[in-house]
């Protein structure tokens, strides 16, 4: 299933990247809790013939706990994703592969451009791309957040930057603002399960918009923290938080794996349990007939990539390793 989102951000594409890697190390971080979050394994610079010089980063997405029940019923407990990145702003390329499900990925290629989002190509993609993808805008201000996630001084009908002067926004804010950006997502996702395959692609790109909306509004609502900064001071920065969220992390992972941590459902993870009772209550009582058929076969393939290097596939996923998080933890910000 293949979408471009466009994220209109009140600043400049030279502004943004500043904030992007702020808004990564810092958001990592609080969503970083239990042995779950987002791990750094790799941070280094890289040259491509093509692009020119840029960094790659290598990254465990640690979860579980906070997918929904339905897929927490078909897989091992302990899951997460391998999230490649290759970053030669203002473009870039990542790909995401799954632990225990092979047949699973999502690629994401992104560019920023200082307009308003009216590139009707700006990815350069090919005609039959044209007519596959469904163009998503993506709006800061008005678009909806999860309650659970809604912050005051987040709000950004009601931030003002005392750095920028600019903010709270209004409605019409896209054609109304003089300094304005797109980033322009192009999002591949597939999960090649018979009989799974439209409800998991929907549900991932629900995850990622939910990402982007929410990763967006807080870069732009903590641009007096950012502000300012060079590219020397981010890195410098980002360094520094990705010690500690690795660290968070490990400590955790290493107490559950001794017998000392107590593993309870966290209170996203009973809402998830609640939120997934009432749609299977509203979605009626057909749906069930070929779930038994789903989980057998989704369960085969998630233990026969588990069990290591004999299946076909196993050269994909990665060793396994305990994890969780929200909004599938940090998936998808900026990629």
């Amino acid at each position: 299933m293949l979408k471009e989102y466009r994220i209109c951000m009140p600043m400049t594409v030279e502004e943004y990247h500043i904030g992007q890697l702020y808004m990564i190390a810092r958001h990592s971080n609080e969503q970083s809790d239990d042995g779950e979050g987002v791990e750094v394994m790799q941070n280094t610079a890289h040259t491509d013939p093509a692009h020119g010089q840029g960094q790659f980063t290598e990254k465990r997405i640690h979860l579980s706990g906070k997918l929904p029940p339905w897929i927490r019923s078909y897989i091992p407990r302990f899951i997460y994703l391998t999230e490649k990145a290759w970053n030669y702003y203002p473009y870039t390329e990542t790909e995401y592969t799954c632990s225990v499900v092979p047949r699973f990925s999502v690629k994401i290629r992104t560019r920023y451009q200082n307009n308003r989002g009216t590139s009707e190509n700006c990815l350069e993609v090919s005609e039959e791309e044209l007519r596959n993808r469904i163009v998503d805008h993506v709006d800061i201000l008005t678009d909806p957040v999860d309650e659970k996630h809604y912050k005051k001084d987040e709000d950004l009908s009601l931030f003002k930057s005392v750095k920028t002067g600019r903010g709270p926004l209004r409605e019409g804010w896209r054609e109304a603002e003089e300094v304005i950006m797109c980033s322009y997502k192009l999002v591949n996702v597939s999960f090649q399960v018979f009989g799974l395959q439209t409800r998991v692609e929907d549900f991932v790109h629900r995850a990622i918009r939910n990402v982007l909306l929410l990763g967006h509004r807080q870069a732009f609502a903590w641009i007096d923290e950012w502000y300012g900064m060079t590219l020397e001071d981010v890195r410098t920065y980002e360094s520094g938080m990705q010690e500690t969220t690795n660290a968070k992390i490990r400590s955790h992972q290493h107490e559950a794996s001794d017998g000392k941590a107590e593993h309870s459902p966290t209170k996203e993870a009973r809402e998830g349990e609640e939120e997934e009772e009432e749609e299977r209550g509203k979605e009626g009582e057909d749906e069930g007939k070929g779930t038994a058929g789903n989980k057998k076969s989704l369960k085969k393939l998630a233990s026969g990539s588990s069990q290591g290097s004999g299946g076909s596939n196993s050269s994909k996923a990665s060793p396994t390793t305990p994890s969780k998080t929200s909004y599938l933890s940090s998936w998808f910000k900026w990629s």
